[in-house]
């Protein structure tokens, strides 16, 4: 598994515990590191930062373009990788947007039901067409 994979499931993990606990993803972070003496790509910091700043306007995205599914209502992994991948389509400029669409579809596809991986690739699929549509409006705020 590449570098970059590896990561995005340890922010996973990690974006998921966070929400279960009710905790900062990056104080969960913070502790795991302390208690395994871990020593984290920094990607995964990048991505757990990211989508934790941005988290209210992915989640406003998500929400607006899941056709028939609320946020609560998504399976929890789901919706971390949606969280990622939208990350990575809007706000990170060196992923490629069909490696970050493929790379939350590879998440869901180990991680979570089997209707996941069509359900978080439609999804994103539909966000990174509108991606210049809202890349533009979230200039302008």
């Amino acid at each position: 598994m590449a570098k970059r994979s590896k990561a995005r499931r340890r922010a996973l993990e990690i974006l998921f515990e966070a929400e279960q606990r009710e905790l900062d993803p990056l104080e969960v972070l913070r502790v795991r590191r302390e208690r395994a003496d871990l020593i984290v790509n920094e990607y995964v910091v990048e991505l757990i930062d990211g989508v934790k700043s941005e988290q209210e306007k992915i989640d406003e995205i998500l929400a607006t373009y899941a056709r028939g599914w609320t946020l609560e209502r998504m399976p929890r992994v789901d919706l971390m990788a949606l969280r990622i991948g939208a990350w990575e389509l809007l706000c990170n400029n060196d992923i490629p947007d069909n490696v970050a669409v493929s790379e939350a579809v590879a998440l869901v596809h180990d991680l979570s039901t089997d209707d996941s991986p069509s359900f978080v690739n439609g999804l994103l699929g539909r966000i990174q067409q509108l991606k210049p549509t809202l890349v533009e409006v979230d200039d302008v705020e």
